[in-house]
């Protein structure tokens, strides 16, 4: 089992910057792939980032990239959202989410743990 708690989310200006984090517990860090996932208001989840768990290698949607960073402590058993030039349509509940895999993948469907997500509101 893995425990997944987000955190850092809040209302931002349009162009602001957040940094999300998210702790986890139960296993092996290490042996993770971590990835972040964000649900706005009456819309599908979807795909934000991800990271492979030695963090050599990363993923964007191609929404987020240039803006968003993700990157992992191991050490601290943390992976991390840095999100810069935020839009009102970043809007959107966070979660981070965990796969067992050394794979790193956009399918939700993929990854075996979630947090409880943070909301993230981006003013205009």
């Amino acid at each position: 089992q893995v425990q997944l708690v987000e955190s850092g989310g809040g209302l931002v200006p349009a162009g602001g910057s957040l940094r999300l984090s998210c702790a986890a517990s139960g296993r092996t860090f290490s042996t993770l792939s971590m990835g972040w996932f964000r649900q706005a208001p009456g819309k599908e989840r979807e795909f934000v980032a991800a990271i492979r768990w030695s963090g050599g290698f990363t993923s964007y949607a191609d929404s987020v990239k240039g803006r968003f960073t993700v990157s992992r402590d191991n050490a601290k058993n943390t992976v991390y959202l840095q999100m810069n030039s935020l839009k009102p349509e970043d809007t959107a509940v966070y979660y981070c989410a965990a796969d067992v895999s050394p794979l790193v993948t956009m399918r939700e469907d993929r990854y075996d743990y979630w947090g409880q997500g943070t909301q993230v509101t981006v003013s205009s």
